[in-house]
């Protein structure tokens, strides 16, 4: 690379006597550097195009700069999409934490630094950064110093180190010196020419073009160079508070994408955290400051990877039977909508059921792991489908006390595991050869029973073989717990059968009990089980898919559905109410969120209070207020029922006054006469009044009304169904917005927000008002 006077790279003469002719004169002056390269192709020729100079005049004329500092550092990862790569900042914070480190390391040493939350390590001396809680490729790091912009990039682009240290040595050479106008011959033909401090230009050599650029004004087009973040437009991201107040797992529904977009499940939870740290700031910023409140914590639940892998081998017999027309509505189809039919399958529920747990109970332990000093509680969150095999799985989850009666009820069982040892266990599914592999692991059926096929199969036991094992361990040692507690609560008066409309008589409905019916369309017996609502652990109702639901390693405080079918599958499966009592055995609240035109969303109110007709609650807007639409629906029904009550009443009174009689005109009564008023007339006056009022004012106050009630205790006596405020545009055609409306839940800020306030309210932290 050489650094010498621009008259050599083709630059145009300035006018004679100028500053700028003396300067073509200097003698070349050459900096050595390795060989360096740039990321991104842009056009370019060797020289400065006719007449630049010219164009420079005037900011040759500013005055000379100030001596040579440093260039601040700032550091970026990237994000590659499918057709494109995108170079994102680290926040402030974090990237002071990378430059620190990277200076306090010595050379050969790595050093990895925790950013974003603790979500990510970077490893510093590889410049790489590894997700925590997820698979994920791992993306590059640099440390950015200098950046380009080419006519046809959106944003500018950080250059490698090596590039930047280069141009920072030229930089700094040309600033002591005070020498511009001054050019930088790349090995790889590339050129930069420093004009002055505040005008840098790349060039490329025509050679390096693509075959699509013909036009030679193109390839005069060089890179605008600038020199540190702050010269650029950049949105550097805020960041994160440390203090974690509340971890929240959510799960996804059917397909591999999230929304529109075709986003993953990473993707959408981490725009649900962006939108939730938003509203921290903006509704909890005097908390914020006095140190009360931290953050929330979201981790991705993702499922429908390990369904559709190649331990299943489903989607390739799903593909054998496959028809060839219309490929790519069958191939959407068979990635997404089958997921609702997998869940129905005996063999395929079991998997995801298994799969979910797995996951969170994973990313519980990291999460414990990266956060030590963590006391907050969890709650976790499903979307459609997601919200559907959180609801089973909280159904059937075990509390303390179930568990010793279990253990009581099981003490003199031969046939429970705990009398079965491993190698007897494996002698009768005829697979004793796989015996010295799990004594090698230190498993025992205890263990063995908390496995997932994953772990066994990183051991080196064969697909056919784990499956068999894991099926046997775990309906024998979990299924008959379940059928232990069942028969515990049997004993004790706490299960009730009965018939549609009819039912038998028995001990008292108690706590924990949903009230199933009997089918009459089909032979299925569907029993009164508080647990598996239809898809019950252990086969104890016949006909039904039968799953061993394993157990989560804590007990969630909340469970928030979004977009959800539960009340549907519910109904589906033969179940006509929720008892008043019932609430889930280890989480005592539940919101149902949903969208008024998400056609997958069904409420749950009406199955547990089906004589009163209440209307969900109305979310409020995060702002602060109703969206401006529908206050003018709401105004324009008052003032069309206020006009309707007006014309009626007058009507009445015009006709009362043409049937009434004559009456003689009598003197006003004293106080004590007026109690003395003939009954006929008293009960003219009081029908009236009831006419008037029964076309009374239609603004009564239902809401508040409605936030009375108790439903139930499946929210601790609380509402369930809230409702999210359509938007404008949705208004004027709901059937255009259904499918979106089903996929709003990721980037919605009311939904966020009533979950941040569910949560900080039972921290004692009071939402801050905030009118725009």
């Amino acid at each position: 690379m050489s650094l010498s006077s621009a008259d050599q790279g083709g630059l145009s003469q300035a006018a004679p006597g100028s500053k700028d002719e003396d300067q073509l004169n200097v003698s070349d002056q050459t900096v050595t550097a390795e060989n360096t390269h740039v990321d991104q192709v842009l056009p370019a020729v060797d020289g400065a195009s006719p007449g630049s100079t010219s164009s420079f005049e005037m900011l040759d004329m500013e005055p000379v700069p100030p001596p040579y500092q440093k260039v601040q550092p700032h550091w970026f990862f990237c994000k590659r999409g499918d057709d494109n790569v995108l170079w994102l900042p680290f926040s402030r914070e974090d990237s002071d934490k990378l430059e620190n480190a990277d200076n306090a390391r010595g050379d050969d040493e790595e050093v990895v630094v925790a950013v974003e939350g603790e979500r990510y390590d970077v490893h510093v001396k590889e410049r790489k950064r590894y997700a925590i809680y997820w698979e994920q490729a791992p993306t590059d790091v640099h440390r950015c110093t200098w950046f380009y912009k080419g006519d046809k990039d959106i944003r500018f682009i950080p250059y490698t180190e090596e590039f930047s240290n280069s141009l920072e040595d030229a930089y700094m050479i040309a600033v002591t010196l005070d020498e511009w106008k001054r050019k930088l011959d790349f090995p790889t033909g590339e050129t930069v020419i420093l004009h002055n401090p505040k005008l840098i230009m790349h060039y490329q050599p025509i050679g390096l073009q693509e075959d699509w650029v013909s036009s030679p004004s193109e390839n005069t087009r060089p890179r605008t160079v600038k020199r540190g973040i702050n010269n650029i437009p950049v949105e550097i991201p805020d960041g994160e508070p440390e203090k974690v107040d509340h971890l929240v797992f959510m799960v996804h529904g059917i397909g591999p994408a999230c929304d529109l977009r075709f986003r993953s499940i990473i993707q959408c939870v981490n725009d649900f955290r962006s939108v939730s740290l938003s509203l921290l700031a903006s509704h909890y910023k005097n908390a914020q400051l006095e140190g009360k409140v931290g953050k929330v914590e979201f981790l991705p639940v993702n499922w429908h990877s390990a369904l559709h892998g190649d331990a299943t081998g489903v989607d390739e017999d799903i593909h054998r039977i496959t028809l060839p027309s219309i490929s790519r509505l069958r191939h959407f189809t068979n990635d997404t909508l089958l997921d609702l039919f997998f869940y129905n399958s005996p063999t395929y529920c079991q998997t995801i059921v298994d799969t979910v747990v797995s996951e969170i109970n994973r990313l519980h332990t990291l999460f414990k792991q990266r956060h030590p000093d963590f006391k907050g509680e969890i709650s976790v969150v499903g979307h459609s489908l997601g919200s559907l095999i959180l609801f089973d799985l909280l159904t059937n989850q075990i509390t303390g006390s179930e568990d010793l009666t279990k253990k009581e009820v099981l003490s003199d069982d031969p046939c429970h595991p705990d009398h079965d040892t491993l190698e007897q266990i494996l002698t009768r599914l005829g697979l004793q050869q796989y015996s010295p592999i799990l004594k090698a692991e230190n498993l025992d059926v205890e263990s063995l029973a908390l496995c997932q096929d994953n772990d066994l199969k990183e051991i080196g036991i064969p697909l056919g073989p784990r499956k068999k094992i894991l099926k046997h361990v775990r309906r024998k040692y979990f299924s008959e717990d379940y059928k232990a507690g069942h028969l515990a609560r049997v004993q004790q008066g706490s299960l009730h059968c009965g018939d549609i409309g009819n039912p038998s008589p028995g001990p008292a409905v108690g706590k924990g009990q949903f009230l199933r019916t009997q089918s009459i369309t089909s032979a299925v017996d569907y029993e009164y089980f508080n647990m598996g609502i239809g898809q019950t652990s252990g086969g104890i109702a016949k006909g039904q898919v039968s799953v061993d639901y394993p157990q989560l390693a804590f007990q969630p405080q909340t469970f928030f559905a979004f977009g959800s079918p539960i009340g549907m599958f519910l109904t589906v499966r033969g179940l006509k109410r929720i008892d008043l009592n019932y609430s889930f055995p280890t989480c005592k609240s539940f919101y149902n969120i949903y969208h008024p035109f998400d056609p997958v969303a069904y409420r749950i109110e009406p199955m547990i209070i089906s004589e009163v007709d209440l209307e969900p609650m109305l979310i409020p807007h995060h702002k602060g207020r109703k969206r401006m639409h529908l206050e003018l629906k709401d105004s324009l029904a008052r003032m069309s029922i206020d006009l309707k009550n007006n014309v009626l009443g007058s009507l009445r009174t015009a006709w009362q006054s043409f049937s009434r009689r004559p009456v003689a005109a009598l003197p006003p009564l004293d106080e004590g006469e007026k109690e003395t008023t003939t009954e006929g007339n008293l009960q003219e006056t009081k029908s009236e009044r009831e006419d008037v009022e029964s076309l009374g004012s239609p603004e009564q106050p239902q809401q508040a009304e409605q936030a009375e009630i108790k439903v139930g205790m499946l929210n601790g006596g609380r509402r369930i169904d809230y409702v999210l405020q359509e938007k404008p545009i949705e208004s004027f055609n709901e059937y255009l917005f259904a499918i979106q409306s089903h996929l709003c839940y990721w980037e919605s800020e009311d939904a966020a927000l009533l979950l941040l306030k569910e949560i900080y309210d039972k921290l004692d932290v009071t939402m801050e008002q905030t009118q725009q």
